[in-house]
């Protein structure tokens, strides 16, 4: 028993120890600031500048040089805006336009030579740094860009649905005509 001369000092059994006072989300969020995807982007795609050129690149286009492996680690990098972008609730079409950059980053990056300079060229970190700030400021404002990304991909969906059902009526085509 405590005398009650020296009383005694229990810590409150709702605080969280010294170190954790942030939750998870809190700390991703602060870890997305604004100014750190700004950084992050900007380090990914444009960070240091060819001497004597107005050319920049950044570490997406450095790590793209290893062949094979280059584009596809610079590819993962990338997904750190995707997930930024999602943690903050931008709308999924956006997210789905973010993701596309970086497929496309990624498949044509991939060719040897020509792959390195559409990397230099195509940025698109900042690409998708600009569009979740586009959406961030302005929710639920759709531009003409997004309608015809939706179009675009509704066809190529429709395409690539249509490939099995061409290929099978050109087989059946074919057997027709051998018989």
């Amino acid at each position: 028993m405590p005398e009650p001369a020296k009383p005694e000092i229990l810590p409150p059994t709702n605080t969280p120890p010294p170190g954790s006072a942030l939750t998870l989300r809190q700390r991703a969020e602060r870890l997305c600031s604004d100014e750190n995807l700004d950084f992050f982007a900007h380090l990914l795609d444009d960070f240091f500048r060819i001497p004597f050129t107005p050319i920049r690149l950044g570490l997406d286009g450095l790590i793209g040089l290893i062949p094979g492996l280059g584009d596809v680690l610079a590819g993962i990098a990338s997904f750190v805006l995707v997930i930024a972008a999602w943690i903050r609730g931008v709308p999924y079409v956006t997210l789905i336009r973010m993701m596309v950059n970086i497929a496309i980053e990624v498949l044509i990056g991939s060719i040897p030579l020509f792959g390195d300079i559409f990397d230099i060229a195509w940025k698109a970190n900042r690409r998708n740094y600009r569009l979740m700030m586009r959406h961030l400021r302005q929710p639920h404002e759709h531009t003409w860009k997004d309608y015809v990304f939706l179009l675009s991909l509704l066809a190529a969906v429709l395409a690539i649905l249509a490939i099995p059902i061409i290929v099978l009526l050109l087989i059946i085509i074919w057997i027709a005509h051998r018989m």
